[in-house]
This record gives structure tokens, sequence and C-alpha cells, in this order.
């Protein structure tokens, strides 16, 4: 059994997450995002690769969500209701409230103000949140009989979850985006410790170790009341949810104990309406933030107000939030154009910021022109600054948390193919676990490994155990036993003696027995086809074969040594060495060390091998026997199930001459 990841975003890229996974025959999607660096068909995932038909809901046990943020989110409206999808969908309480704000500011932005192509309606972002089902922390979601799902807590946004997928005995981990260190407003990333055949992680800082959080806001905070002391404003492009409310914290804080007087500004209408969810589930924040709850919800700013269109060219100093982060649109775009030119002005950019965006292209390094299109361009006079206050993990962050769980496998997504190489080396060599970073559209299968608890019959148990006295199964109340398969292997001396039969009934547990014992069971006579095999072998050092029995008769040894050995020639002591040095022989050619030495056979299974005294053996074969040396009839009888055996046991009698002289044979 294996586990499948179709990977249709955030493969070798960071932008539109959406990895399909097949587990146990389950499907589950997790996320479904959009690149906010592309305005064409790169901009949603290839839903065709899931379904040709386009029958989605067949192709699919369930969609989940991990946190609002676009690139995980926003093309689920589009998926659901121009592509089709009807099934289940899960997500967070705050993801579910979020998520439609979101998705409708983007929408405004892309069609309202940008004239683009209408790609979902707010009607279907409405209808789309309708098909959703919220879920709670480290609650067990039962989606059908088979699979379970379970939300831990991610950090990095509110509401933002790794999701545990189960299918029996299967497990994984797919993490979204999350945050190894607490902020001021979310706590770390919290998981139990699990037993996981595959981790799906991000890897957007893979290779970067961020300086500590104290000298990452003190750099900040230095570079902004420089700008604004210096009469410059401030643009500070960020999404209306997660770093604006973690900044305007920090700046509210620095502003009370300063006493400054600059204004600070929200961009109206979705932050403010934001910053009022985050007041309703403060039970989804940072301890801290619980704390001082009681006293004043840390979300009433007071330095902090709404920001109007028409300050965009007022005199004097000022700090603004605008969205959408990245610059990648919106009102944010609209104020670097007015304020890009003044070299009084300072652009903070404070996360990561996607391929294609003016965001990145400025944290690529300071460009004096950016063209929008082929009529618009942007003189950039500005000061930049490149702040890391994202709320992803670094490298480290990847690595604590690949090292605590210890997966199986691992899976790098949402992440720059250099840096997730490095890492992809970094993890093999030092954690010793398997890992890979697809592209999109690639599939990697992981394979996977079930242990299954059954009952054994103390039978079989000691066939395993091949006669060892020491296991205690004395009870004579106790028919069977509970064994794991790790158990079992710890049982077992050598593969071939620990053939069984494994019974499943309804109603009951599974259990392994022998073979005998499930002919009772089914209540079966016993049929056994036998096959038997009466041949000669030539010893030419007859002589040194009875010197060594002490068997040797009281004919001459050169009237010996020029006849075969018949029945009368071979006592019970000859036969018995015959039988040691086969048995040597047997021991050293096929590797077997249970071989039952009896006083006139030897046991290996069914295959029994004896020197033959019956003249008239019905098995025997008619070769002509060597006049000048000893032959010896050797009878082997076995079952068909080891025929293999058989053979091998043969040749090795064929060949025993060789093993009882001392001198090259005479012909």
């Amino acid at each position: 059994m294996a586990i499948e990841c179709l990977v249709l975003g955030a493969g070798q890229e960071v932008g539109k997450s959406c990895v399909v996974v097949s587990i146990g025959g389950k499907r589950i999607m997790f996320d479904c995002g959009m690149h906010m660096g592309y305005l064409d068909g790169r901009r949603y995932p290839d839903f065709s690769l899931i379904s040709g038909t386009g029958d989605f809901d067949s192709a699919l046990t369930c969609i989940v969500i991990t946190h609002f943020h676009l690139d995980h989110v926003g093309a689920l409206p589009y998926f659901t209701e121009v592509c089709g999808y009807q099934g289940p969908i899960y997500m967070t309480y705050p993801t579910k409230a979020l998520a439609p704000l979101m998705l409708e500011d983007y929408r405004k932005v892309m069609v309202e103000r940008r004239g683009e192509e209408e790609q979902f309606s707010y009607a279907h972002i409405v209808e789309c949140m309708k098909k959703v089902t919220p879920i709670d922390l480290k609650q067990t979601i039962h989606v059908d009989k088979d699979l379970q799902i379970r939300a831990y807590y991610a950090g990095h946004v509110l509401g933002a979850a790794m999701i545990y997928a189960e299918v029996g005995n299967i497990a994984m981990v797919y993490t979204g985006d999350y945050n190894m260190t607490p902020d001021r407003h979310l706590g770390a990333a919290q998981i139990d410790r699990l037993h996981l055949d595959l981790l799906i992680t991000e890897s957007t800082y893979a290779t970067t170790i961020r300086d500590s959080k104290y000298a990452r806001e003190r750099e900040f905070l230095k570079a902004v009341h420089k700008c604004v002391a210096g009469g410059g404003k401030v643009l500070i492009p960020t999404f209306a949810l997660g770093r604006a409310q973690e900044l305007c914290i920090l700046l509210d804080d620095y502003w009370e104990r300063m006493n400054l007087k600059v204004p600070i500004y929200l961009s109206a209408g979705l932050t403010i309406q934001a910053n009022m969810y985050y007041k309703m589930l403060i039970g989804w924040t940072s301890q801290k933030i619980k704390d001082s709850y009681t006293i004043r919800n840390p979300f009433d700013f007071k330095h902090v107000c709404s920001f109007e269109r028409s300050l965009v060219n007022a005199p004097g100093p000022c700090v603004l939030f605008a969205t959408p982060g990245m610059i990648s649109g919106g009102f944010s775009l609209e104020v670097f154009k007015q304020w890009a030119p003044s070299e009084r002005n300072l652009v903070t950019l404070p996360g990561y910021c996607v391929a294609g965006t003016i965001g990145h292209k400025l944290m690529s390094g300071k460009p004096t022109r950016i063209d929008l299109d082929k009529d618009t361009h942007i003189d950039v006079r500005c000061q930049i600054h490149q702040l890391s206050f994202s709320p992803h993990t670094d490298s480290k962050g990847i690595m604590d948390l690949v090292g605590f769980l210890s997966p199986q496998h691992v899976i790098l997504v949402h992440g720059e193919k250099p840096k997730m190489a490095s890492l992809k080396e970094k993890i093999q060599s030092e954690l010793g676990i398997q890992c890979y970073y697809p592209a999109n559209n690639e599939t990697v299968f992981i394979p996977t490994t079930q242990n299954v608890k059954v009952d054994a019959t103390k039978k079989f148990i000691k066939s395993c155990s091949g006669g060892d006295s020491n296991i205690a199964l004395d009870n004579p109340c106790m028919s069977t036993c509970s064994l794991s398969g790790y158990e079992i292997s710890e049982l077992v001396r050598d593969e071939k003696l620990a053939e069984g039969i494994l019974m499943m009934e309804k109603t009951k547990a599974a259990r392994i027995v022998c073979e005998d014992e499930l002919l009772q069971i089914l209540g079966v006579e016993q049929h056994t086809i036998q096959f038997a095999h009466c041949f000669p072998v030539d010893l030419s050092n007859r002589k040194q074969l009875l010197h060594h029995s002490g068997g040797c008769s009281r004919q001459s040894t050169e009237e010996a040594s020029s006849h075969y050995v018949v029945a009368k020639d071979i006592n019970p002591s000859t036969s018995y060495t015959v039988l040691q040095l086969l048995q040597e022989k047997l021991r050293n050619q096929i590797k077997c060390k249970y071989i039952l030495m009896a006083s006139d056979h030897l046991k290996i299974d069914s295959v029994q091998i004896r020197v033959c005294l019956d003249e008239d053996c019905p098995y025997r074969l008619n070769q002509n026997r060597s006049s000048g040396g000893t032959t010896i009839y050797f009878c082997c009888s076995w079952s068909m199930r080891d025929e293999k055996l058989a053979k091998k046991c043969l040749s090795a009698i064929k060949d025993l001459d060789l093993a009882v002289q001392e001198a090259p044979r005479t012909e």
C-alpha cells in the first residue's frame, strides 16, 4: 500500500497551495489556493488532473483548508461554484469567519478596480462558505467510517491549523503554514507526538535562520522612527489579517512609550472589520493576549485610526498599513505610486513576497524604475526596508518539527527550489528521513507499512520459536494469545519456520493458525500429496566410509572395493554415519539450521531422507551402478509445498561423494 501525493500547487514555488493525497482509498485535497503573481491560467491549480471528466465529487473524499490566506483558499469559490465540487469542506471556525473577507476584498480589487474578468462573484463566495463545516482544535472529525482528521494549532495567523489525517493504520500530517516561535498576538505551533508515515511541510524559509524577535522588532522601530522624524511617510504593505495586527500592537506600544504624535493609519474597511473578528476570537490568540484581555483588549489601539483616500497626499509624516501585501495591486499599489518618487519616504516589507509581485522586485534589489505595463512606470527613489516579520517558521523550526514527529517520509512544499534541495539534503543526512520536493503537477508515491495486531494459536507460536523452551505458554486455558507483527518477528528465528495461515472471520479477531489446525477448524479431512524418489549415489572411498562407521564386514577389502553395497553390507551404524555426513552438507549448502536427525532418517519440514535398505523399494530408479566404487541408495520423500527445498536436498545428496573423499576420485 502507498500514499499517492499529487502536488497541484506550491511545488518548488510559493503560491496556490494545493496538494491532493490518496491514502487508504480516500482522496483528500489540502488547501485550494491561488497564485498572487499570475493573472493567466497559472493563477489556479490544474483541477483537470484530479478528474478528467469533471466529476470532482466522486474524485475527492473531502477538502481541508488550513487558513484564510489567499494562496491557500483563493481558488475555493471557483472550484466549488464554477467547477462544481459539492463535497465536504473543512476549516477552523476563525478561518470560516475570515476567509470570506479576504476573498471579497480580492474580488473587488481585481474586478471593480482593475477591470479584470470576474472569476467568481460575491454570491459564489457566500454559497461556497455554506458548504463549509467548521472544526475546532484537536477535535477528531470522522469524514466517513474510514477517514478521520484532526486540527492542531499552527500559529502563523488566527485560526491556522496543521491537519492530521488517518485511514486505518496509515497516518500523515499536512502543516499548511506554521510558526514554531510565538509572537505578540499568536502562540507557537503545537502538535502531539504522532506516529506518521508522511509529513508534508512548508519550506518558505528552508535555509534561513532568523535573528531573535526582539532584534528584528528594534530594527523595524528604528527605521520607522527615523523616517517619520525626518518628515517622511511610511508605507507598510500587508494583508489585512495577521501581520497588520502584529505590527499594530508593536507600533501602538512604542508610540505610547515614546509619546509620539505622528498618526498611524489602517486602510479603511477590511482591516477595521478584521480587528473586530480578532476581538471576538480572542481564544485563538497567544496566552499573553488572553491574560491582558481581562484588563484591556489589545486590539483596541490608542494610536491607530482609519485612513481616508484624501489623505494620500496630505502634508506631514504618517505610517500607513495598506492592503494587499506584496504590493500585488489594490490600495497598496495606489499609495506606492504616489510615495515611491520621494527620497524621504519609506516602504518596509515585513514578510515574504511572491515572485511576480512588485514587493518581490523591491526585495530582489532596489530598482530605480518599475514598469507596470507598456504605458505606465513608477520612479522609485524612496527607501526600501526589508524585515523578516513573516509568520512562517525558519529552517531551524522546520528541522525541529521534523525531528519531533520523526515521520517515515517528508515532502517539502511552499518553497523555492534551490533552498528546498538544500533542506532535503539536511533532513536526509541529519535525521535519516527520506525527503522529496516535487514540482507542480508531479506525483510522489510514498510506500507504507501496516502492522496489524492478530491472535495466534499456542501451536503456531511454539512453531515460531523453533522449539525454544523459554517460551512460557503452559497455561492450559490459553488456546490463543495476541501478538503484534513486531513481537512475532522477535520470536521467529527463521522465516521458513514462521509459516502459518491468517484466518479472518466476521465478528471475530483475526488469528494465525497452523495448517493442520485450519483443517480441524473447517472440519475437512486432510489429503496429502507426497512425492518420493529412490536413487543410487556412488561413494568411491568405501573403505574409509566403513572404517569411519566401524561397520566393516569380514569380506576382504579388495573384494569389497570391487562390488556395490547391498542391504547386507550396511548396518545401522553405517547408515547413521552417512546421514551425519549428509546433515553437515545440508547445513552448509542450503543454510538450514533446523534439521531433525533421527536414528534412521533426516527431516526438514516435510522433506524426509533415509538410507534405503529395501532392494524392492517401489520408488527406486533402475540406473546402472558403477563397478569401481560404493553405491548407496537414498530414499527421499516430500510434500508439494516443499518442492523447492526437496530439489536442493536432492542436489546435495548426489554430490555427497565429494564430502566423504579425502583424495580425488579415481575413475
